[in-house]
């Protein structure tokens, strides 16, 4: 029997469970950042705090799948589907933020000096969403990744040399907010309809990995609520 179309990991149908989230913020190194995820059902809110100051223009909040033992196949499927609902406009200036949306299929023991979690690439993908305007219709942000938007990175440097993702053994999902080395700061909120496997047709595929721009938008076209 062939795989759907599409596989609903996280939100729609299946819900938010509180949970399966926990923060991974930069106040393990010292930082005073912070991030929540408030599960509401079918939607989830990632909102917080940045701060770039404390740690000298360096700064993370992010939030991440708890199971540790989780295994998720996703090998039939050619990328992962974000849905987005809109930013509400605040009347206020204030530059885009720019999210990151990580996986990893590799977790080590932790450190047995110290507890802490060793180090493993991650696959990331950065993406914009910008804030709405006024009198301008509600429309879901719909972000497309295939496996070959993900940019390999090692304790945040990207790693050229690393293999590909083994996307037979997904370990772990987060979604993040940094600063980029001082480029953001402050408070952000973002509103999670859902987190899919997407099959993609082949053409669309090749189109999506050939967009410089990223992949924004690129699974079909926005949604009007």
């Amino acid at each position: 029997m062939s795989a759907k179309s599409e596989l609903v990991l996280f939100g729609g149908e299946k819900g938010w469970k509180p949970a399966e989230w926990t923060a991974s913020d930069d106040r393990v190194r010292g930082g005073k950042s912070q991030s929540f995820l408030d599960c509401q059902g079918t939607i989830a809110l990632f909102r917080g705090h940045l701060d770039i100051h404390t740690l000298g223009g360096a700064g993370f909040a992010s939030q991440r799948t708890v199971a540790e033992s989780s295994v998720w196949d996703l090998s039939n499927y050619s990328g992962i589907q974000i849905t987005i609902l809109p930013v509400p406009p605040t009347g206020e200036k204030r530059q885009p933020n720019k999210y990151t949306f990580i996986l990893k299929d590799e977790l080590l023991e932790r450190n047995p000096d110290n507890a802490r979690e060793q180090a493993t690439v991650s696959y990331e993908y950065d993406f914009v969403v910008d804030e709405g305007e006024e009198g301008v219709g509600k429309e879901r942000v719909v972000v497309c990744i295939p496996w070959g938007k993900l940019k390999a990175t090692y304790r945040g440097k990207e790693k050229k040399d690393a293999r590909e993702l083994d996307v037979r053994r997904i370990r772990r999902f987060s979604i993040m907010m940094r600063s980029f080395f001082g480029e953001q700061e402050g408070g952000f909120s973002l509103t999670i309809e859902n987190i899919k496997a997407l099959k993609l047709s082949e053409d669309l595929e090749k189109g999506l990995l050939s967009n410089e721009e990223g992949a924004l938008s690129g699974c079909g076209p926005k949604v009007s609520l």
